[in-house]
């Protein structure tokens, strides 16, 4: 799209909808932003391009006046689909504008750390590799630096408004219910993610979890070589673990690549680790200089991060579980008994499958925030729970009760926002929580498990 003279419409100010105006902007386009909270509660209004009309504090104005309109991804379909001339949100923009292959990734848990194992595997194998997308970096940053591949993850709200997004390697790792007050329903969430692939032909590449049956079940354009990644059983094509070797194969060859080094949390998430080898492997790169940058990779925070051991019980943080699906996951990696804390606020959809995966891994449920009497009620009779408040409390009490050998997680299968700013700052005061809890005297936090 050539934007000189264009009246281009930002829908919300997020760091997207900054960054597309900021885009638009420089490139001769006559830009409106407009979004409907009040100015003082937008941060960066005063970092917009001189010329950018600001619309705030008020209804949206009237979409088909504009050439082009550019929803943020947090501004549902509803509000611009059939009223925009032309809606295209910034990973649209982006893909329009970069000239390398994308690597995007998407799924409901896991696409932030799978997005960070491809950048740190491709640049080690000596490719200029940036990430950026839903994971905080805008992808428009990515226009006009110098790169070999932009490795994008792209959430189902950005999804919404793509329309010629053609990724070189497309790879969805996930569908567990989330969501779904945007999506309606299960389906119209799996349609979403769905739109990864609709673009793809000839030549590209779609890696596709093949242990989750929704995954499975998608069908594929002709000419996309199908890859799926499986954690105990072999495929045709793509990726399985034999023990702790991951065997990668495509096109007639099979690796073996030896996975006993990989460390910390990321030990525990053998099919983000096989999801982000096969998109590797499809770069074309030396696989063994790539699989080297496994071993530097720190992960990421609030993802099963093990804060601290007191009294020979660990502290584990997965803030990042807002889901159930995520919640379940860090449940079923875990071998030790778990005191588990949970709650916040509830996403919508069934809490069926907590009760199914608490069942015989936790000793004891300590819930919390908004969600807590739902989360009880769910949990019935398959583990032991009580309502705690907030997560001062719980830490407290989890402390209290837990014995040597036993994990303390904190994995909320809910969203933060009734209690917090968000899920970062949800696990700062848990780890905040745990520390303080450490460095009391041992006879202290010995009689107050007492």
């Amino acid at each position: 799209m050539e934007f000189a003279g264009q009246k281009v419409l930002v829908l919300g100010l997020g760091v997207s909808g900054r960054s597309a105006a900021d885009y638009c902007a420089r490139r001769g386009a006559r830009v409106t932003v407009a979004d409907e909270r009040p100015a003082d509660a937008i941060e960066g209004l005063d970092a917009l391009p001189a010329g950018v009309g600001i619309r705030v504090g008020e209804p949206f104005p009237e979409l088909s006046d504009f050439d082009l309109v550019v929803p943020s991804p947090g501004v549902p379909a509803a509000r611009w689909e059939g009223r925009a001339r032309r809606a295209w949100g910034d990973i649209e923009l982006c893909s329009r504008a970069l000239r390398v292959p994308i690597v995007a990734v998407t799924g409901t848990n896991g696409k932030s750390t799978v997005v960070r194992l491809i950048e740190a595997m491709a640049q080690g194998a000596g490719l200029r590799a940036r990430a950026a997308g839903n994971l905080g970096i805008p992808a428009l940053s990515l226009v006009g630096e110098p790169l070999d591949v932009a490795i994008l993850e792209v959430s189902s709200f950005q999804l919404e408004s793509v329309e010629s997004f053609r990724p070189r390697v497309a790879v969805l790792l996930n569908v567990t219910p989330d969501h779904l007050d945007r999506h309606g329903d299960l389906d119209g969430y799996v349609a979403a993610k769905a739109r990864l692939f609709a673009r793809q032909g000839e030549g590209d590449h779609a890696i596709l979890n093949g242990d989750d049956e929704r995954v499975r079940a998608l069908s594929l354009p002709a000419g996309v070589e199908r890859l799926e990644f499986r954690k105990g059983h072999a495929v045709l094509a793509g990726a399985w673990l034999d023990g702790r070797t991951a065997i990668v194969r495509r096109g007639g060859t099979t690796r073996r690549v030896d996975l006993d080094f990989v460390r910390g949390s990321l030990a525990r998430q053998d099919d983000n680790v096989l999801a982000a080898l096969l998109a590797v492997a499809c770069l074309d790169v030396d696989l063994d200089a790539a699989v080297r940058a496994l071993a530097r990779f720190e992960g990421l925070p609030h993802r099963c991060v093990e804060i601290a051991t007191i009294d020979g019980v660990r502290f584990v943080d997965d803030s990042k579980a807002t889901n159930v699906g995520a919640a379940v996951r860090a449940l079923e990696n875990e071998t030790a008994p778990i005191v588990w804390i949970a709650g916040g606020r509830h996403k919508g959809g069934a809490l069926d499958a907590l009760a199914t995966a608490a069942r015989g891994r936790v000793r004891r449920a300590l819930l919390i925030g908004e969600a807590a009497g739902k989360l009880e009620a769910a949990l019935g009779d398959a583990v032991a729970s009580e309502c705690v408040g907030d997560l001062e409390h719980a830490v407290e009490r989890a402390a209290a009760i837990a014995s040597p050998g036993d994990v303390v997680l904190l994995a909320p299968a809910c969203a933060s926002f009734d209690q917090f700013e968000n899920f970062e700052d949800r696990g700062r005061q848990f780890q905040a929580a745990v520390r303080a809890r450490a460095a009391r005297p041992t006879a202290t936090r010995e009689g107050a498990r007492r």
